[in-house]
C-alpha cells in the first residue's frame, strides 16, 4: 500500500469529473450508458490483441447503440476489473480444501495451496498491469482504429456476421458526430479496499478526494451494507459510483445506502446496476423505482441481464443463455416504459475473445459447445459476436421507448 500510494495516480480528476458530466443526460433519457468487459481480467492473459479485440466489440456496440437514437456513454470494466466476491471462504478441489480463488489481485487460480496463498505484492502487478492497458487504450483512441470509417467498415462485416439487413447499417458520418470524440472510461467494483485507499488521491483544484484506480467505482449486491466499509469508501470519493441491486433489495435498503452514498443528490453521481434476474424483475424492479420517484431522487437505471440468470448446464458448465439475458433486458425496458421512467443502461460481462462460455445467439452455441472454449476462470462471458447482438437488441428496445 505504501508503494501504490507513491505510483502516479491511474487517471486524472479531471477526467472522472468529465464522465459524471456525460452521465447526467443519460438518467434524463438524453444519452444512453454502456458498461461492459470481463467478468475479472487476469495476468495470464494480457495481451494486446485481448485489449484491442474488447475495445473493437465495445467500439461495434456503441455504433449499433447509437442506432436507438441516442449519444452512447462508454464505460469498460477494464483496468482494474481484477477482484471477485466470493461466498465461501474456501472451497474442495479434487478432495482438497483450498482457499478460494478471489481473483488475480489476490491469489492465483491454480488448485494448489501456494497458489491460493494471498499475496499483497499482486496488487502492484494489477497496477502495472492497468496502467500498460490504458496507455494501449488511449493509443488506440488516437489512432485510425476509431475514424468513422474504420468504424463503418467493422460495423458492416459485423452486421454481415449476425445476418442482418442494409437497414441496419450505420448512416453517413454526420448522423453520429459524437462519435468523433467518443472516450472510453474505465470502471471496476470497489472489492479490495487496501487497492482502492492506495490509489485516493485529494485534487490540488478542488480538493476533493477521487479513487484515481479508475473513472467509476461499484459497489457489488454482496458489499452494499450501508453501515460496511466498502459504502464508507465510496461515500468518501468525488466519483461516479454504481451500485448492484439484486432481487434481495428492498426499497428500504436502497434508500438507506443512497442516504449514504449520495446525500446532495448530485447528478452523475448514481448508477443504479439491476441484475434482478429475468424471472424477478417484473415483481422486483418496480417498487425500487417508485421509492426513488417518491424521494425525487435523479439517478441513472441500467440492466446488468448476466449476473441473475447464471445456471449449470447439465455438463457442469456454468453458464448463462442468450435468450434469458435478452428477456430480462426486455422486461427491464417494459417496466420503465410502463412506470414513464428511464432505461438508462446495459451492463454485461463480455469479451472481444471468440469464447463459448453463454449458450445460444446468432452462433446458437449449445451446451456440448461449451468445453470447446471455456476460458474464463470467474463467471460467463458473451463473446464478440454475442454482445453486438445485445446491442442491437437494446438499440431496437431504445427506439421503441423514446
Amino acid at each position: 500500500m505504501r508503494e501504490l500510494g507513491q505510483c502516479p495516480p491511474l487517471v486524472l480528476a479531471s477526467e472522472i469529473r468529465s464522465l459524471k458530466a456525460a452521465l447526467v443526460p443519460v438518467a434524463d433519457g438524453r444519452s444512453y450508458l454502456l458498461q461492459g468487459g470481463d467478468c475479472a481480467e487476469s495476468f495470464s492473459e494480457f495481451h494486446a490483441n485481448t485489449i484491442r479485440d474488447l475495445y473493437q466489440v465495445l467500439l461495434e456496440m456503441a455504433v449499433a447503440l447509437a442506432h436507438g437514437g441516442l449519444p452512447v456513454v462508454l464505460v469498460g470494466r477494464i483496468a482494474g476489473q481484477f477482484a471477485k466476491p466470493r461466498s465461501a471462504a474456501t472451497e474442495q478441489v479434487d478432495g482438497i480444501e483450498l482457499t478460494t480463488y478471489r481473483g488475480d489481485i489476490i491469489n492465483a487460480a491454480a488448485a494448489d495451496m501456494v497458489a491460493r496463498r494471498p499475496d499483497p505484492r499482486r496488487m502492484l502487478k494489477a497496477y502495472h498491469q492497468s496502467a500498460v492497458t490504458l496507455n494501449l487504450l488511449r493509443a488506440l483512441a488516437e489512432s485510425e482504429f476509431v475514424s468513422p470509417a474504420a468504424l463503418g467498415r467493422r460495423h458492416a462485416l459485423y452486421l454481415d456476421a449476425l445476418g442482418l439487413n442494409d437497414a441496419d447499417r450505420p448512416g453517413s458520418d454526420e448522423s453520429m458526430p459524437w462519435l468523433h470524440a467518443l472516450k472510453l472510461f474505465t470502471s471496476h467494483e470497489a472489492l479490495l479496499l487496501p487497492y482502492e485507499q492506495a490509489l485516493t488521491r485529494q485534487d490540488s483544484a478542488s480538493g476533493r478526494w477521487y479513487d484515481c484506480s479508475a473513472h467509476m467505482l461499484w459497489i457489488g449486491d454482496r458489499t452494499r451494507d450501508p453501515a460496511g466499509a466498502h459504502v464508507e469508501f465510496c461515500r468518501g470519493i468525488d466519483n461516479p459510483i454504481g451500485l448492484k441491486c439484486g432481487p434481495t433489495m428492498t426499497p428500504d435498503d436502497l434508500c438507506r445506502v443512497l442516504d449514504v452514498l449520495d446525500p446532495q443528490r448530485e447528478p452523475g453521481r448514481m448508477t443504479l446496476i439491476v441484475r434482478m434476474g429475468a424471472e424477478a424483475v417484473l415483481a422486483k424492479l418496480p417498487p425500487l423505482i417508485e421509492a426513488i420517484r417518491r424521494e425525487g431522487r435523479r439517478v441513472i437505471w441500467s440492466c446488468d441481464p448476466m449476473h441473475g440468470n447464471t445456471v449449470k448446464a447439465s455438463n457442469g458448465y456454468k453458464t448463462r443463455d442468450v435468450k434469458t439475458v435478452g428477456s430480462e433486458l426486455e422486461r427491464f425496458f417494459i417496466v420503465h416504459r410502463s412506470m414513464g421512467t428511464v432505461a438508462g443502461g446495459l451492463h454485461l460481462e463480455m469479451t472481444g475473445k471468440n469464447v463459448t462460455e453463454c449458450t445460444g445467439g446468432i452462433q446458437s452455441i449449445d451446451e456440448d459447445s461449451l468445453a470447446s472454449r471455456y476460458h474464463t476462470h470467474c463467471d460467463p462471458r458473451l463473446n464478440g459476436l454475442q454482445a453486438a447482438e445485445m446491442a442491437h437488441r437494446a438499440a431496437d428496445l431504445i427506439r421503441n421507448a423514446v
